[in-house]
């Protein structure tokens, strides 16, 4: 057993790394705009005062915070309690007199249980000396439904418009605006509103960089159960045409997630909040724990750039070291950088490959085909490996060979055909390392 003054290494260490790999998304998201929102459900748990502690770390952090709750779970709650029925009209409460009492008693209790949270500064918490200011204020304009399909929905309302310059005069101070599914309107009415549709409209309005969605069992999956990490607004809006996800709160939010990123909010991700973590872990690892919609690629494979140098310097040097790859200097990359392809994820160069052509026998060499060990069980190769024989065609060659120590069952798999060195074109066979005794392989194209 450790002594009490042993420290427990391992643990140590794995903190300094994650901390050391999170400064780039520290550094990203500096003076950014996040509308964040927590589903009714979430803000009756235990893990509440975490997550309030989590926000309360970006807003250290620079982040610029509007936070917005939901409150449909309270508002059945005190309607039961009082005896009282409510309609539901397409998935819409019909919000009467009676019912709208329910509402601005939950919500009213639950902005003062907020309040509460962001107010702590108990010395050795994640809160002492936060002093974070939760401002609240009629900062979301509402009108009404009306009458639909005969249903008269009362003091169920919709977003007319969000205050946009005061909410940006508190974030631009270091505060964090809370807005509430509660909106006036000019004539002085409450509306009960949709907290998905006030999260997505506030994150529009204000050009935030990302929404983020949390709630209570939020996981969108594919047919056979395994996470969805990224999907643009059109794949979003198929899932949802599909009905899978009936009335609950994942339909809600993820149509919330798909009008915001059809609408100019670069990116919005949707989190489980029985995660221990999940915020932090969307925001500052590289892969996240949830699902993202957004309208730009999440990977990109393009042409390499000289930025790109020492991204691809740190994928070559371990294969490099053991005797897979062949040592290039960074001058060397430097001058034959526009060989190069690479895949990029969030900033990182996970992939990459080059093409060396010999236009006098229509033969082009491929060569350093590496992908990070991370990100080795999608088809990142292949995708290389097809963008490079289609600009091989576009150069005029008419086949491919590699020479490779390692990964010739790789070639193989992917057409390519033992070969005698006799084959290469005659200035590579000058070139051709005896001692490293790479084997041939070509591939018609």
């Amino acid at each position: 057993m450790p002594t009490n003054t042993e420290k427990p290494v391992s643990n140590s260490n794995d903190q300094v790394a994650w901390f050391r790999n999170s400064s780039p998304y520290i550094n990203a998201h500096r003076g950014r705009t996040f509308v964040v929102m927590l589903g009714g459900e979430v803000l009756d748990t235990p893990r509440l005062p975490a997550l309030v502690h989590d926000l309360a770390l970006l807003n250290a952090l620079g982040v610029r915070l509007v936070l917005v709750h939901g409150a449909r779970p309270q508002i059945t709650q005190r309607l039961d309690a009082a005896g009282v029925e409510t309609r539901f009209e397409h998935y819409t409460r019909i919000t009467d007199e009676r019912a709208l009492e329910a509402v601005t008693a939950a919500v009213g209790a639950l902005r003062l249980k907020l309040e509460g949270l962001f107010s702590m500064g108990l010395a050795n918490s994640p809160m002492h000396n936060a002093a974070i200011q939760l401002i609240s204020g009629n900062f979301v304009i509402a009108k009404p439904m009306g009458v639909r399909n005969g249903f008269d929905y009362q003091h169920t309302g919709e977003v007319r418009r969000i205050e946009v310059m005061p909410i940006r005069r508190q974030v631009d101070a270091g505060n964090v605006v809370l807005l509430s599914p509660l909106g006036s309107s000019p004539t002085g009415e409450l509306f009960n509103l949709n907290a998905e549709e006030v999260a997505s409209t506030a994150a529009i309005a204000l050009g935030a960089d990302k929404l983020i969605l949390l709630g209570d069992g939020i996981r969108v999956t594919d047919a056979e159960n395994r996470l969805l990490r990224e999907l643009s607004p059109q794949e979003a809006g198929r899932l949802l045409s599909e009905d899978r996800f009936g009335e609950g709160p994942l339909e809600r939010q993820l149509t919330a997630a798909c009008h915001a990123a059809s609408n100019g909010v670069a990116r919005a991700h949707l989190l489980n909040a029985e995660e221990d973590g999940a915020l932090l872990k969307e925001l500052f690892t590289r892969d996240g724990c949830g699902t993202m919609v957004t309208r730009e690629t999440y990977e990109t494979l393009r042409g390499a750039r000289i930025d790109d140098v020492g991204g691809i310097l740190e994928l070559l040097s371990p294969l490099e070291a053991n005797g897979t790859l062949v040592r290039r200097s960074r001058e060397l990359l430097e001058n034959e950088i526009q060989r190069f392809v690479i895949i990029e994820r969030d900033g990182m160069v996970i992939a990459c490959a080059a093409l060396y052509p010999f236009a006098e026998d229509k033969t082009g060499e491929l060569a350093c085909v590496v992908v990070h060990p991370g990100y080795r069980n999608g088809e990142r190769g292949l995708q290389m490996l097809r963008h490079l024989e289609r600009r091989a065609r576009e150069q005029g060659l008419s086949r491919l060979f590699v020479l490779t120590t390692h990964t010739a069952h790789w070639f193989q798999e992917n057409g390519f055909q033992a070969a005698d060195i006799k084959a290469l074109p005659a200035q590579r066979q000058q070139l051709y390392n005896w001692q490293r005794n790479s084997k041939v392989f070509l591939k018609a194209l």
